[in-house]
């Protein structure tokens, strides 16, 4: 598609001046496109700050990640919480870093859960 565009909730193809995604039904107006640059920084600043619990894969999207990091960290009384804090730091820079439209490519369409 020349000039397509891509949908911010599901991450589907669409036509450049399209109003609505055929796929998810989501709003694709120019409001509704920095919802892809907030969900970034806020992701990016959960992952730092609440690394260990997973907050960053929930705002993401990705529920099954999210629970393995907060259900991992407490089941296991916080052996586990050592190294999903470090991967909760380390994802958080990484979304920071991203320009919006890596992030998007990464994150949003190619579903990227870990690192």
């Amino acid at each position: 598609m020349n000039g397509s565009a891509y949908c911010h909730m599901c991450g589907q193809q669409t036509q450049p001046q399209a109003v609505m995604c055929v796929s998810c039904g989501a709003s694709l107006t120019r409001a509704s496109t920095s919802g892809a640059s907030s969900n970034r920084i806020a992701a990016g600043v959960c992952g730092i700050i609440f690394n260990c619990l997973g907050i960053h894969k929930f705002i993401l999207g990705y529920t099954n990640a999210g629970l393995i990091m907060l259900l991992g960290s407490i089941l296991t009384c916080g052996i586990a919480a050592l190294p999903f804090s470090i991967i909760g730091i380390v994802e958080g820079i990484i979304y920071l870093t991203k320009s919006d439209e890596e992030f998007v490519a990464t994150y949003v369409r190619n579903r990227k859960e870990w690192f």
